[in-house]
């Protein structure tokens, strides 16, 4: 899933969307230049605001890309519903597809994704990021609970959602660092995914 573009939010900012036109130009400068190399200057200026403008919404220049973050985590979580929604519980499939998704997201957009796992390290003090990011969690710890035919809370499928995670997330950083193995390098991901949640996950309980 991408997000809109900064045309179409320019569009609905003659409507008074001044916020969300500015967390698209602060998105799209995060992956021109990463999440410390960007200009809140520049940022007014794509969005075609004064330098004061931002300050009506957010405190400072980390109130911004906090704001973005909490976007893109929305973002994230639709992809993966929709991803997952595609299939029945309990088919393989739908842990596949839940996985692709989320390497999708990485790849769609890089710059974001780094973003979200470095600004929300140690963030316990923000309630807000915190339920953001439970929230992206339940949805694998679900969809692994019921492919196990248990309760979400069940530790076993939270250990299992957990390790699924530890496993594309961690491919998802490998691919954008062009740091996978050469005979890895053109692999089918999605039976990757497939061998994975097999691998990860045993059959379902009847």
């Amino acid at each position: 899933m991408t997000s809109k573009s900064l045309v179409e939010v320019k569009k609905k900012y003659h409507h008074g969307d001044l916020r969300e036109q500015l967390l698209e130009a602060v998105r799209e400068l995060v992956e021109q230049h990463g999440p410390d190399d960007f200009s809140v200057a520049e940022a007014c200026r794509l969005a075609g605001v004064s330098t004061a403008a931002p300050y009506k919404h957010f405190r400072d220049r980390h109130d911004i890309l906090r704001g973005v973050v909490l976007l893109a985590m929305e973002r994230m979580r639709a992809a993966m519903q929709t991803a997952a929604d595609a299939y029945p519980p309990r088919d393989p499939k739908r842990i596949a597809a839940l996985g692709q998704a989320y390497v999708d997201f990485a790849r769609a957009e890089p710059g974001i994704f780094r973003t979200m796992f470095g600004l929300t390290e140690g963030h316990d003090d923000d309630p807000e990021l915190t339920r953001a990011g439970d929230e992206n969690c339940s949805i694998v710890e679900r969809v692994t609970a019921e492919h196990l035919g248990v309760a979400p809370d069940n530790p076993e499928a939270k250990l299992r959602a957990y390790a699924l995670w530890c496993f594309v997330h961690g491919h998802s950083f490998l691919c954008l660092d062009s740091k996978l193995p050469r005979e890895m390098s053109k692999i089918d991901e999605g039976m990757l995914m497939l061998l994975v949640g097999n691998a990860m996950l045993p059959s379902p309980k009847e």
